[in-house]
């Protein structure tokens, strides 16, 4: 169980103020620590040009949405899409800053003494 010296980080797509994943990580404790970003799937945090596409596709709500994203980028399965994404991240430099920055406060959580 967490507590003193036994802290928990969790890191959770789509915490945006409202959402589902806001109502379900609030008030966990003190040595729980959640934290995310605001996109749908961590596939959105890899900057388009990483892929060497322009943008995201829009995928409708209700839609699975790697599903739908490989459907339109005409990427196969989503485990085809997972090999395509991770091949395009070689650097931090290819992710968007709210997903970088959500790990910082994690491991500044989780490593922190007293």
């Amino acid at each position: 169980r967490p507590g003193p010296g036994r802290k928990v980080g969790v890191l959770v797509d789509h915490l945006v103020t409202g959402s589902k994943e806001t109502q379900l990580t609030t008030g966990l404790g003190e040595y729980v620590l959640v934290t995310g970003h605001p996109y749908v799937d961590v596939w959105e945090a890899v900057k388009p040009k990483a892929l060497g596409i322009d943008a995201w596709p829009r995928v409708p709500r209700g839609e699975d949405w790697k599903t739908g994203v490989c459907r339109r980028l005409g990427w196969g399965s989503p485990q085809d899409g997972w090999r395509r994404v991770y091949g395009a991240v070689s650097s931090y430099k290819d992710l968007e800053s709210p997903l970088i920055g959500a790990v910082e406060r994690l491991v500044d959580f989780v490593t922190a003494t007293a």
